[in-house]
């Protein structure tokens, strides 16, 4: 059965450099909307599934353009509002060889989003209609307002009996210098009402300050993702590893922690377009994976493949669909789909 969910985030427009240009070379820009929120709940809305956004866009032709971008990803919006002037943007450099795709942000702290006053959303609302709500460690990095909003609204989600999706996210640039102690406590806040939590053992030693003497990332996985379950009682925690070979194509392998078990995805090894977004399509997968009933293996799974086929398509959101992601995991694709 279809489920209900909505997302808490930010809106941005991305404004990106034509091919592999830098933005000193570049005399145009392509631009979109996107965002953790939007590109979660455009995927859980190809998947068959209801996805509202939570979010305020300013009230002008830019948010104007902004919503009828969401509807054509089949986001409902019942839960924006409209208020304030400004939009938060992104420059997008993409990357080549040695050379790493680069994101520079601006005007993001006077958005429409991130000057929200108190009373903008009904918590109350949105939890009662809602199956699950998705937030992320981006939005926890804005202001104390922004924060103030995600821990109310995933409160009340929590008290409505449905369902906390966090992903940790965890921006350095936007924390700033002590950024890991900044961050640390409203980490503590957010993991101890979620149910399912996207993050890896890199998180857990430096977000949350966990120790461990193990050397190699799988010996660390395994000991500190069981912890962090315990700690804080999540139900469920995926995320990934990640490898750039050295002919430039990446390869990626998914885990999950459920029940006091492991299930590992295949290792996907694939070219790179485009890489922005493709944590969204995995988190989405996972999400998907939950509420559908998969086992842990096949929600592992497709949520792999989900992210690896973000990898080949333009643009932040995920545009695949459930019968897509299918076909791409290993040993049910096709050379040509007729």
């Amino acid at each position: 059965m279809a489920k209900k969910l909505a997302a808490f985030g930010e809106v941005m427009m991305r404004l990106q450099v034509p091919g592999r240009e830098l933005l000193s070379q570049a005399s145009t820009l392509r631009y979109s909307f996107s965002g953790t929120g939007v590109n979660v709940m455009s995927a859980m809305a190809r998947y068959g599934h209801s996805g509202f956004l939570v979010s305020r866009l300013p009230d002008n032709p830019l948010g104007d353009a902004a919503a009828a971008y969401l509807g054509k990803l089949g986001i409902a919006r019942d839960f924006i509002v409209r208020g304030g002037r400004y939009m938060g943007m992104y420059f997008l450099e993409n990357g080549f060889g040695p050379r790493s795709s680069r994101v520079t942000y601006t005007n993001r702290l006077e958005s429409s989003f991130n000057t929200a006053p108190e009373d903008a959303y009904d918590y109350g609302n949105i939890a009662g209609r809602m199956d699950a709500v998705h937030f992320c460690g981006i939005s926890l990095a804005m202001n104390d307002t922004v924060r103030l909003h995600m821990k109310r609204l995933a409160q009340a989600v929590k008290a409505k009996g449905g369902l906390v999706v966090f992903d940790c996210n965890y921006r350095p640039s936007l924390w700033g210098e002590n950024g890991y102690e900044k961050a640390r406590p409203h980490y503590d806040e957010m993991l101890l009402l979620a149910d399912i939590v996207m993050m890896n053992e890199r998180d857990a030693l430096s977000i949350l300050g966990m120790k461990t003497e193990k050397t190699t990332r799988q010996e660390q996985l395994a000991e500190l993702i069981p912890a962090v379950a315990d700690r804080y009682r999540i139900s469920v925690i995926a995320g990934t590893h990640r490898t750039v070979n050295v002919d430039s194509t990446h390869s990626l392998q998914g885990f999950l922690f459920k029940g006091r078990s492991w299930a590992h995805s295949s290792v996907f090894t694939f070219p790179v377009h485009d890489r922005i977004g493709a944590g969204d399509a995995y988190a989405s997968g996972i999400l998907h994976g939950e509420l559908k009933g998969f086992s842990p293996q096949a929600t592992v799974e497709f949520a792999a493949a989900a992210a690896m086929l973000a990898h080949t398509i333009a643009g932040d959101t995920p545009l695949s669909s459930e019968s897509d992601i299918l076909r791409a995991i290993p040993g049910t694709a096709g050379d040509v789909e007729r």
